[in-house]
């Protein structure tokens, strides 16, 4: 395709063509420009292969009607007899078929239409009316096709969508199966901005102004001269235009020409986006002609600046801090791998409130939603693109397709990406096999130059396993940042094997723990597979969460951070992993099926570690105690604390003192060694001799009851809205029971339905998709789904010899 170029008019010209889309505009001759549907509802789907399911006359008799987004695997059972593995979640993949009857107006005749996956995994084949739109192998990234030569409009369209993921194990975690992110409906008039088709990018930033530039691709294929005006409004977070730039254009009668503009602004005392405030505006891009607006389309921005600096770090907006990351897999707990904006948004609270302002995509492209969530609540992410090249890891996996595909998938996740403030580093690779081979002494600068041909306002990586002098993509000078994937011990002596190259630790930690399970001593560090004074494997595949269990090629979460926040070259870090996920389920295989390397359990629910970030990466007063105190008479238990902004803790057993107790060194938590009796335990946090926290635990007598806590109890009634509702098995008293496993069931009537359950526990076998729940540790999860439909939703819990719960939630 050509490419015009078009120069900006002058300044008087510039002014009138600015006054005549503004009047334009005001005098409302603006038409529907650009319509995106959410094209989610309404699919029928058979599991297995249909055959012949791309025929428009296909019987769909027996197939299942669904709305996405939607993953079929979490729908099945566990089995170590899945070709998956325990590694890939022991869930089932196959072959699964979409298909979706509608139709689309007579009068969009003259328009373009297309269809527009987030993702799909994997493998998929769309066809439109019969006719083969194409084949995407890659199951994390986006992609479009154009509908408009194949639709009946006013008529009946029928578009199937052929998933494979039957050849396994081709993925290290759980990947899902299906048509697992949204799916969009775009019609656009013939002269539209391309897909993708804005780039937005600020210099020159100060308190008092920051450039911005804008380059804009628009795409005709009306094959007719028209005049046309392009114009872009700076919109701020209240709505208003600080700053509008327009430029005209004619078309030349040539199909599939690409018009390519830029604009430039200045912004008078701007508004920074930043981690603690991330203010953000937009972009509107017209195009006009004569006295219609034929196309708008919107862009994020956040005007921000950064630096990796090889011997101070990061900084950002003229700041230095550090990146507070963690890596975290795609999927949704129980929910699985389809995406959910409520449950990813949870997720980031969650993360956010411990102190969390980073997130690797480790290790693909995320769904959109994500990068959306991260703009707007303050997150640095970085952006990963592939966990191999053309050397496998497992033995389908993306090195199958690396070769005829690598540049298009990383294309596609570049300009789909580059326009959120929020991503700062690009990642092309995790821990590549082929790290020591030469191979890579080609293929590392290929990605760099694909990468940077598109976006060059940020540094690339790749994330290391062996990033010793032996590595032949740092040695290819094609990165940016040197990434580190664990080797924590290794991090004073970088300048030494690298001068004057910039850090980020990539990958960090793994710390295995299982929720609410403590085995004592809790002092001794055991390292997996090796068995230092008690034997690893304890009864039900548990993993004591004293942190003090790590596997050889990382450390534990104290250990790292004692590193990190020691070295100002240090930029950052990723811990592996902020969430429990489904697969990878290390140190055990089956019977476990999830990890043990999250913050947070699967469930959501924090580990005790959680409040050790939360003391050393917030300044909100912190004092955690644990563990429980249910034990046997007489039994020695170690009692730890995290806590901040105090200078000492006093432990009392029963309003009797244990002594008090202060962080010395680079400790990051106190510990007593307490010999058992029921009561209370109690902790007094003084700053100054003043009392800053005091926390509580009690024994805990015979389960007396069930209470229920949500954590939104209005929702809207879109269909996709959740809440998660917590259940807990009490006591009389109110406290939980450390070790219950009572069996709930659930019950709900009114406008929503349970979309899953889950209690954190890494080998439970039962279903995520039913309406019951063993609590685990005293804790169990039902996560409710709202409607379309307003209304009240009654939600109830029992369970045999305990008091019922139960609770309103509305939907609007």
């Amino acid at each position: 395709m050509p490419l015009i170029k078009l120069a900006l008019p002058k300044t008087g010209k510039l002014l009138y063509l600015i006054f005549i889309a503004t009047f334009f505009s005001l005098q409302g001759f603006a038409q529907q420009a650009r319509q995106k549907l959410d094209f989610d509802k309404g699919w029928r789907f058979n599991l297995g292969d249909a055959g012949n399911a791309q025929n428009p006359a296909l019987n769909e008799a027996g197939w299942r009607t669904l709305n996405l987004p939607h993953d079929w695997s979490v729908e099945g059972k566990f089995s170590k007899d899945n070709p998956a593995t325990a590694e890939g979640g022991a869930l089932p993949g196959g072959i699964g078929w979409y298909r979706k009857t509608f139709t689309i107006p007579a009068d969009s005749k003259n328009k373009l239409v297309y269809i527009d996956f987030d993702g799909v995994y994997q493998k998929s084949d769309v066809w439109i009316n019969g006719h083969h739109l194409g084949f995407r192998p890659n199951g994390y990234i986006s992609f479009r096709y154009e509908l408009t030569p194949y639709l009946n409009f006013g008529g009946k369209n029928v578009i199937a969508v052929k998933v494979d993921n039957s050849v396994q194990p081709n993925s290290r975690w759980y990947s899902g199966s299906g048509i697992y992110r949204n799916v969009w409906l775009v019609t656009t008039n013939k002269i539209a901005i391309d897909h993708w088709g804005t780039y937005v990018t600020t210099s020159d930033i100060d308190e008092t102004s920051a450039k911005v530039n804008l380059k804009i691709s628009v795409k005709n294929k009306a094959g007719s001269n028209e005049p046309l005006v392009l114009k872009a409004s700076i919109y701020d977070a209240a709505g208003k235009v600080v700053s509008a730039v327009s430029t005209s254009a004619t078309n030349t009668n040539l199909q599939d020409t690409l018009f390519e503009t830029s604009f430039k602004f200045t912004l008078k005392s701007p508004q920074l986006w930043s981690v603690e405030r991330p203010y953000l505006y937009k972009v509107v891009t017209q195009i006009i002609n004569g006295r219609n607006v034929i196309d708008e389309y919107t862009t994020p921005l956040g005007i921000r600046y950064f630096n990796f600096d090889a011997d101070k770090g990061f900084s950002l907006n003229g700041k230095s801090m550090k990146i507070l990351g963690v890596c975290n897999h795609h999927d949704l707990g129980s929910l699985g791998a389809a995406i959910n904006t409520r449950a990813l948004e949870r997720q980031l609270q969650i993360l956010k409130a411990m102190g969390c302002n980073g997130i690797r995509t480790s290790h693909n492209p995320p769904a959109p939603e994500l990068l959306d969530l991260c703009d707007k609540m303050g997150f640095i992410v970085m952006d990963e693109a592939f966990d191999c090249w053309d050397w496998k890891k497992a033995k389908y996996d993306y090195h199958l397709f690396f070769k005829e595909w690598h540049k298009r998938d990383l294309e596609d996740q570049i300009l789909r990406d580059r326009n959120h403030p929020s991503v700062m580093i690009w990642s092309i690779g995790n821990e590549i096999p082929q790290q020591g081979d030469t191979s890579t002494l080609r293929i590392a600068p290929e990605l760099a130059a694909i990468v940077h041909n598109l976006d060059n306002t940020r540094p690339i990586t790749t994330a290391n396993n062996r990033p010793d002098s032996t590595n032949k993509i740092i040695k290819s000078g094609a990165i940016d940042l040197v990434g580190y994937n664990y080797h924590e011990f290794d991090y004073a002596k970088f300048h030494d094997r690298y001068p004057g190259k910039k850090f980020i630790a990539t990958e960090t930690t793994s710390g295995l723990e299982t929720r609410g399970y403590y085995d004592m001593p809790s002092d001794s560090i055991r390292i997996w597979p090796e068995r230092w004074d008690k034997p690893f494997t304890r009864p039900g595949n548990n993993v004591s969460a004293y942190d003090n269990v790590r596997p050889p090629w990382g450390s534990t979460h104290e250990a790292t951070w004692k590193v990190m926040k020691k070295y100002d070259f240090l930029s950052g870090m990723f811990v592996w992993t902020g969430f429990d996920y489904l697969g990878e389920p290390t140190p055990y295989s089956w019977p476990s099926r999830s990890s043990y390397f999250g913050i947070v359990d699967l469930a959501g629910f924090p580990k005790d570690v959680y409040y050790m970030y939360q003391s050393e990466w917030t300044d909100k007063p912190v004092l955690h105690i644990f563990p429980h105190w249910n034990w046997q008479a007489g039994k020695t238990v170690d009692v730890w604390a995290y806590y901040n902004n105090a200078d000492e803790v006093e432990l009392f057993l029963n309003d009797k003192s244990l002594g008090t107790k202060k962080k010395t060194g680079d400790d990051l938590h106190i510990m007593w060694r307490v010999k058992f009796e029921p009561g209370t335990l109690k902790a007094i946090s003084r700053k100054d001799g003043k009392v800053v926290l005091t926390r509580e635990i009690h024994t805990a007598g015979p389960a007396a009851k069930i209470v229920l806590v949500a954590d939104r109890n209005l929702i809207n009634a879109d269909g996709k809205d959740l809440s998660f509702i917590t259940v807990k098995i009490m006591d009389k008293d109110g406290n939980i029971l450390p070790d219950a496993n009572n069996l709930v069931n659930f019950k709900i009537n009114g406008e929503a339905f349970i979309a899953s359950v889950d209690n954190g526990d890494p080998v439970s076998h039962d279903s995520f998709k039913v309406n019951y729940r063993k609590a685990f540790h005293g804790l169990a999860l039902a996560i409710v789904q709202a409607k379309d439909k307003a209304g009240n939703i009654k939600f109830t819990a029992t369970s045999k010899g305990l008091q019922s719960a139960s609770m309103v939630i509305k939907s609007k």
